[in-house]
């Protein structure tokens, strides 16, 4: 099989998780999310991961080049030889200008970028229609899992539900706006480049997989 190096991008609540899973069990590639690399190199005491581990401990933001050398070190490893799938980086044109150069050092290159593209507004719902019942702290979605009879948690019976700050819509509407400007100029990079493949990502979760996987399916 020809290898396949992929980056994943979409705003928070745009469903790239769900896409994530679907993607790594058809085409059977590591799915590299920064989160999860971050905690290994710290947890295996990497040269980078002790780097990060400095900035983390205060609190403070973790360099690009710190961060571009804990990717290298992922993806210097043997199950990415087939292919992998980026998630959360490049998360600014520095990193994916880095990432450009890492792979052509090491004779690679991206394959595609895929974009699952919702909507902000779409999106400041999804992400705002949490509540959570305030007597035993069950978690429903009024848009996509509502409570059985409206008012009334499911599990306890109790009517008093309420919402956490940061599913308030002024908040979430700032970090997607936080979002939005850091994902344009990669979007505008990759599109340049020819890789960018933009997903509709407000048809039925089903139908957005289907749609990633006619392009991956294509390369």
């Amino acid at each position: 099989m020809s290898t396949m190096n992929l980056v994943l991008m979409g705003l928070p609540g745009a469903g790239k998780g769900t896409q994530a899973q679907e993607i790594v069990k058809d085409f059977d590639i590591p799915h590299i999310s920064t989160g999860d690399i971050f905690r290994a190199a710290i947890k295996n005491e990497t040269p980078m991961g002790l780097e990060a581990k400095k900035y983390i401990d205060k609190g403070e933001l973790v360099p690009d080049e710190v961060t571009n050398g804990i990717v290298k070190e992922r993806l210097a490893q043997d199950d990415t030889k087939q292919g992998f799938m980026l998630d959360g980086f490049p998360r600014n044109l520095a990193q994916a200008e880095a990432l450009n150069k890492m792979l052509a050092d090491d004779g690679r290159k991206l394959d595609a970028v895929i974009d699952i593209d919702v909507n902000s507004e779409v999106l400041v719902k999804r992400l705002s229609s949490r509540i959570i019942c305030r007597k035993c702290g069950t978690t429903y979605n009024t848009l996509s899992n509502p409570p059985k009879v409206e008012g009334t948690c499911d599990v306890c019976g109790s009517h008093d539900f309420y919402q956490r700050d940061d599913d308030k819509p002024a908040t979430v509407k700032n970090r997607l706006d936080v979002n939005i400007k850091l994902n344009t100029p990669l979007i505008d990079f990759y599109k340049q480049m020819g890789i960018l493949h933009e997903i509709d990502g407000e048809q039925d979760i089903d139908k957005v997989y289907q749609a990633v996987k006619e392009v991956l399916t294509s390369l």
